[in-house]
């Protein structure tokens, strides 16, 4: 089993919630979670580039996109290092219908990243079933 970095931004801790869970799930599965808050000045790059599969979560934002001044330029500095790891995706909203996630999955899809299965999304904290959700992400990732 192997390092699996989960790499996350949470402003109301409904995503963080998450990514403990994915870490969880990792842990379930004999791998090694990595947990990091991004942080553009840490060059969290070359710790995704050392594990063996990532995990990003991010929530929706405004019109329903990722949060860009902190997350977006860590996981574009990201992008460019998951060349044949396993890649998932997970985030919170409060409002919409999930049109964040489907615009991120379309963009990973064109980088040319192969998502290792389906992305999870919970509406505001997340509740038994989220929560298991993103345990089976991680677990998926280990």
């Amino acid at each position: 089993m192997g390092r699996v970095a989960i790499v996350y931004w949470s402003g109301s801790g409904n995503t963080e919630a998450m990514a403990n869970e994915v870490a969880a799930g990792v842990k379930e599965a004999g791998g090694e979670p990595v947990l990091l808050f991004a942080d553009p000045d840490k060059g969290q790059d070359a710790e995704v580039a050392a594990c063996d599969a990532a995990a990003f979560g991010c929530p929706a934002m405004g019109a329903e996109e990722l949060e860009d001044t902190v997350f977006l330029p860590v996981y574009e500095a990201c992008r460019k290092k998951l060349g044949g790891k396993k890649v998932t995706l997970f985030g919170s909203y409060g409002w919409g219908d999930g049109e964040w996630m489907r615009t991120w999955e379309d963009q990973a899809g064109s980088a040319g990243i192969a998502l290792a299965c389906d992305s999870v999304i919970c509406c505001e904290t997340p509740d038994a079933e989220g929560a298991e959700a993103c345990r089976a992400l991680g677990r998926a990732l280990a």
